[in-house]
């Protein structure tokens, strides 16, 4: 025995799941892993954006529709990132978001590279998706589920507090992006609280949560 503070032994523990290709459909949106057939529309949807939408990206803008090929045929046989496609109800793709640094053996993968097209930003579809992204890696095995991003990206930190994660902290000078310095806010959802949080994406993706006009009831937050 040893008094010095090690950390508790993880009881049971096994790796989790390295196969994390995700294909589900639900209420207002579908996931499926990224295609070169899914281009076209993502080009399309991605065109009504101003550019802004880039600017934290390691990726884009694409100025025309064979640029986003010509980084989708990369993309669409990566494993880590792991790209998959996000489509409203009707099956039109909208974005893209993707699982990285996987990690089965210390059950932590990440969600990111979420590129959401103005017709995908503030609806209940982009908030689906990313309920079923973190559905299916805690129902995998992993005991850890982070976002990360630019702390200069103010809406993508208040996203990572809507959807339940709790701010960990800022790696200063954590990477170059784009030639410009990124120092980099991190956000976790454990094992333990997914239950909660399960049980709240439930309970405001309820189609008794909004109006006839569409306006929700209780927001995510409140909830």
């Amino acid at each position: 025995m040893t008094d010095r503070p090690i950390g508790p032994i993880v009881e049971g523990w096994s790796p989790a799941s390295a196969d994390m290709a995700l294909t589900a459909t639900r209420q207002y949106c579908r996931i499926a892993p990224l295609e070169m057939g899914h281009v076209p529309a993502l080009f399309a949807a991605f065109d009504a954006d101003d550019g802004t939408m880039w600017d934290y990206m390691p990726n884009g803008p694409f100025a025309t529709e064979g640029d986003l090929a010509a980084w989708a045929e990369t993309a669409v046989t990566s494993t880590d990132p792991l790209f998959h496609t996000i489509m409203g109800a009707g099956g039109v793709p909208l974005g893209f978001a993707s699982y990285l640094r996987i990690s089965p053996s210390d059950g932590v993968i990440e969600v990111g590279f979420i590129a959401m097209s103005p017709a995908l930003q503030r609806t209940r579809a982009a908030t689906e998706a990313m309920y079923l992204m973190m559905r299916h890696a805690f129902e995998r095995g992993y005991r850890r589920y982070e976002w990360k991003c630019n702390a200069l990206n103010a809406p993508s930190m208040r996203a990572a507090k809507r959807l339940g994660f709790t701010f960990e902290g800022i790696f200063r000078q954590a990477t170059i992006v784009k030639g410009r310095n990124r120092d980099t806010a991190w956000y976790s959802i454990l094992d333990h609280e997914w239950p909660g949080q399960k049980a709240r994406f439930e309970a405001w993706l309820n189609p008794e949560n909004f109006t006839p006009e569409g306006q929700q009831i209780r927001s995510l937050a409140e909830l």
